[in-house]
């Protein structure tokens, strides 16, 4: 048992959690197969954990002053602190670390990791996205 209680991790702590969890869903299912599986895996090793997990939660966007009907779903969000954006590609781009920072900027978050799972290297497929607001 963790000696603080899911609630008061910190950010860092967070990451922490799902770096262990990434290696374990690696080291068990491997690469190719389709990010909801990992997704899935992921909420449930961090709910082991005692985190809070929360999947597919959709997010409005505020354009000017209306809230626009089409917003944006994030992967995981754990204690209502760190998003996880879940890959299964062939490579990141540009593209994916820039979405992950917009979703932290229009949240107000701190920490994204985003995590591809498709890989040789899990280790080097988990990167930290900081939001210094």
């Amino acid at each position: 048992m963790h000696v603080l209680s899911a609630s008061m991790l910190s950010e860092n702590d967070i990451s922490y959690l799902v770096r262990g969890a990434c290696f374990k869903i690696y080291n068990s299912l491997g690469p190719g197969l389709l990010e909801t599986v990992y997704e899935s895996a992921l909420a449930y090793e961090l709910k082991k954990e005692g985190c809070e997990v929360k999947t597919q939660v959709p997010f409005p966007v505020v354009y000017s002053d209306i809230k626009l009907d089409i917003g944006f779903r994030l992967d995981i969000l754990v204690n209502e602190r760190v998003i996880i954006e879940v890959k299964s590609v062939e490579n990141l781009t540009d593209v994916h670390h820039k979405q992950l920072m917009t979703y932290l900027k229009l949240t107000g978050l701190r920490l994204g990791l985003l995590i591809n799972f498709n890989t040789t290297n899990i280790a080097g497929s988990i990167v930290r996205i900081a939001n210094n607001l």
